[in-house]
């Protein structure tokens, strides 16, 4: 029986609750009850977790401390979601409570665990029961209750993820559209997924993370390569930023294998890296840019390499791959001069919503949303990179804005964040900036813009579902009304004509449809014709959004 542990242990344990929550992520996203396909809260704490394993993996003979304090801020900078920044804020507040300790018993833990919970709660402004927040407290309630009499840390562990388990069976009946659908709380099982991997890590369980979840090399290994006889003459090395997330690289690999040989493809959530020796390796960074955009590459002549070596020349070689990823992250740091008063930071997805917030004056765009929420990180980047004093962050997504708001105290820069929930929302703000008027009066008049749109979103239905009196089948268009679901058809056109019927007697004035990458112009102008039909009196705008996920974003105002 473990009574105390030290940073070593706590390492195992936060890696292996890393790799146990990428193994169980898919069943987490599954719990989110909404049938629309952004379930990712899964998807959010395993790259939240992944951040910070992978830091801790660089660690060696690590103190507690130094491990608590590593996996914290890594978590704070690649929190993704709402899910994904309360884990963070979990463990922000777990590093301060073990700060200075060499080890850590189980009334430590208890303390630390409170210590979380405390962080977390006042980090969310209105906290609702039945979620990730419940359980945690839950669990750290009993645990701290347990440690006055057992201070054992393995006890005490083991009693706060019972504790959490048994709280997390009771989020069904806390919040009413889990009680509805039967499910728990997807953040809840993720925490307890947490603590009963760092659990049996500490009981000595191995957790090995799934072949596709396994991080990308930092740098293909060359040396079993013959050199003295080449078939294929240029090492070419590269990297892809995905296009999205469920990319199959076997069509590529399969490509790859008919034009050379000594291929490895290394692959993460965004990203992919390839090694390959080749004759044509033109051909081969064409074709995989049918899967991403190409970020880096490396091509080197390996029989000049062995002539210049067998002559006793240095071998001509071009700078390293990881130094220069290492370069541009440094880049990444540098905080822009300011060359004026306010700038502009948003999250949208699709060539043509960036577009538009470009034109309304955004000075730099994140790619993000449903499916794909930018990290703290990410966005604390592009917030770096803005040359203004006072930054105004809009997230256009619910499950984004705790993310942006944790950017505040980690830069030199004001940042303001305006919580719109929706693309909308964000364009709507953005048409009342004055760049004359002071910080306060453009923070109030964004902010109340906010509430003057009504979002519309068509979207599909990512599975089978029995949703709020709605029989809905995977695959038909569901449509949303404000965050309300409104309607679910295997007709388009029909969903369409109930939202418009909707406008009309809403009494809005203008309406704006922006079309999704799926949607020809052609039946946006359909689109268009049906408001115009059914709301006569209503100006409609359409506008090629290119947003992936979303056929039709649909604004009233």
């Amino acid at each position: 029986m473990n009574h105390t542990i030290n940073g070593s242990a706590l390492q195992k344990m936060l890696i292996g609750a890393s790799a146990a929550i990428e193994l169980h992520k898919q069943q987490i996203n599954e719990l989110n009850v909404f049938p629309v396909p952004d379930g990712d809260t899964g998807t959010n704490m395993g790259m939240t977790l992944s951040s910070a394993a992978t830091e801790l993996r660089k660690l060696s003979n690590p103190t507690l401390t130094k491990v608590a304090d590593t996996a914290a801020s890594a978590m704070l900078r690649g929190a993704r979601g709402n899910s994904g920044v309360i884990l963070s804020l979990l463990f922000r507040g777990i590093s301060k409570s073990l700060k200075g300790m060499e080890e850590c018993d189980g009334a430590q833990l208890a303390a630390a665990l409170t210590a979380g919970v405390e962080a977390a709660y006042k980090a969310v402004m209105k906290p609702a029961e039945g979620t990730i927040l419940t359980v945690a407290r839950v669990s750290a309630a009993d645990a701290l209750a347990l440690s006055e009499s057992e201070t054992g840390f393995e006890v005490v562990l083991e009693a706060a993820a019972q504790s959490a388990s048994a709280a997390l069976a009771e989020t069904v009946h806390q919040n009413p559209v889990l009680e509805k659908a039967g499910v728990v709380d997807a953040g809840g099982k993720g925490w307890v997924y947490v603590l009963e991997t760092m659990l049996a890590v500490l009981r000595g369980a191995e957790i090995a993370e799934p072949a596709q979840g396994a991080p990308v090399k930092e740098q293909a290994d060359f040396t079993d390569f013959d050199t003295e006889e080449i078939t294929f003459a240029f090492d070419t090395v590269f990297i892809v930023r995905k296009a999205s997330e469920d990319v199959c690289l076997d069509p590529l690999r399969a490509y790859l294998d008919t034009i050379g040989d000594s291929i490895v493809i290394g692959e993460d959530d965004e990203a992919f890296k390839v090694h390959v020796h080749t004759n044509i390796p033109g051909d081969a960074l064409t074709e995989a840019q049918k899967y991403g955009t190409l970020e880096l590459a490396k091509i080197e002549n390996m029989q000049m390499q062995h002539d210049d070596l067998a002559a006793g020349r240095a071998a001509r070689s071009t700078d390293d791959l990881e130094q220069i990823e290492q370069e541009l992250e440094q880049q990444k740091e540098v905080i822009a001069a300011p060359e004026k008063q306010y700038g502009m930071v948003a999250v949208c997805a699709g060539k043509g919503l960036a577009n538009v917030f470009r034109e309304l004056g955004a000075d730099n765009i994140i790619e993000g949303g449903q499916t794909m929420n930018p990290s703290t990180q990410d966005i604390l980047e592009k917030i770096n990179a803005t040359p203004a004093e006072v930054v105004y962050v809009f997230p256009n997504n619910k499950n984004i804005i705790m993310a942006a708001e944790q950017t505040i105290p980690l830069t030199e820069k004001k940042v303001i964040v305006i919580p719109s929930k929706t693309v909308p929302q964000g364009i709507s703000a953005m048409l009342l900036f004055d760049p004359d008027a002071d910080e306060q009066a453009n923070t109030e008049a964004m902010t109340d813009a906010l509430s003057s749109v009504t979002t519309m979103q068509i979207t599909y239905a990512a599975r089978d579902s029995d949703f709020d009196g709605h029989d809905i089948h995977a695959g038909e268009y569901l449509a949303l009304y404000g965050s309300a679901l409104f309607g679910n058809d295997s007709d388009l056109d029909k969903l369409l004509r109930g939202l418009a019927e909707k406008v009309h007697d809403e009494g809005s004035e203008f309406v704006t449809i922006y079309y999704g990458a799926d949607i020809a112009a052609e039946q946006a102008q359909t689109a268009a014709a049906i408001f115009a039909e059914v709301c006569p009196e209503v100006e409609v705008n359409v506008i090629d959004g290119g947003q992936p996920v979303y056929y039709y974003l649909i604004s009233a105002e």
